[in-house]
Parts: C-alpha cells; sequence; structure tokens
C-alpha cells in the first residue's frame, strides 16, 4: 500500500468526493456539487490518495489566527484502522499547531481515537445543530 498525502485539491472531484462519502454513508455523499464547493471553500483540507483513489479528507474551517474546527474527518472503511486517520489528523494538528482552540464533534465509535490525538470533552460544553435536509 502507498499512501499518499496532499493538501492540494487539484485532482479533487465531485465524483471522487462523492464515492468517499457514500463509502462512510454521510448523506451529504448525496450532493456532491455541494460537497465539493463545501470542501473547496475550506481554509484547508488534507486528503488520502491510494494512487488516484481518493481514501480519506480532513477539512477544517477557521478564523485564521485563534480557532479551527475540524469538520470532516473521513477514512473510506476498507482503509480504516491503517493508520491514515493518525497521519492526516497530525498533519492538520501541525498546521494548526499555534491555534488556542481546536475543536470537532465526534461519534462516540471514534471518541477514543480522538482522545489519542489529545482531544478531551470539555465539562459544561453541548454541541448544538440545527440541520436542515436538502
Amino acid at each position: 500500500m502507498e499512501i499518499s498525502y496532499t493538501d492540494n485539491m487539484e485532482n479533487m472531484t465531485k465524483e471522487n468526493l462523492q464515492q468517499l462519502f457514500l463509502s462512510v454513508e454521510w448523506e451529504s455523499g448525496k450532493y456532491p456539487e455541494e460537497v465539493l464547493e463545501a470542501v473547496k471553500g475550506s481554509h484547508s483540507c488534507i486528503t488520502a490518495w491510494d494512487g488516484d483513489q481518493l481514501i480519506g479528507l480532513v477539512n477544517a474551517l477557521s478564523d485564521g489566527v485563534l480557532t479551527a474546527y475540524f469538520h470532516y474527518v473521513l477514512i473510506r472503511p476498507d482503509y480504516q484502522g491503517r493508520g491514515i486517520g493518525k497521519g492526516m489528523m497530525d498533519r492538520m494538528l501541525h498546521r494548526y499547531k499555534g491555534y488556542q482552540t481546536k475543536v470537532l464533534i465526534a461519534y462516540p465509535n471514534v471518541v477514543e481515537f480522538y482522545g489519542k490525538l489529545g482531544f478531551e470533552e470539555e465539562d459544561g460544553t453541548t454541541p448544538l445543530f440545527i440541520s436542515d435536509l436538502m
């Protein structure tokens, strides 16, 4: 397995994004044009590739100074458990090293993974959402 990582979005297409998002059963995969626009509008993005196949993605939304929010963190299921997510997150955390706050919202099954990267639950906080399905 020869995995490469890049922050260059030139090879990003709505098709390879759709395949990645649908592989993890995310509803947004049904809206590939919007996902492509959203990812390209990110403050930064790191992707993982196996040849020309997009197998992972992490993006950050940021104010550029104090706070970075890691919104999408996806790895194709058949590539999970191989250190690819850690590799992408390590690169992102390095990029935002001097920022005061780095935040993400995690599903219960991956809280332990993010804990190993230094993320902690913050007492007294509750994530809140408004989700309008398209």
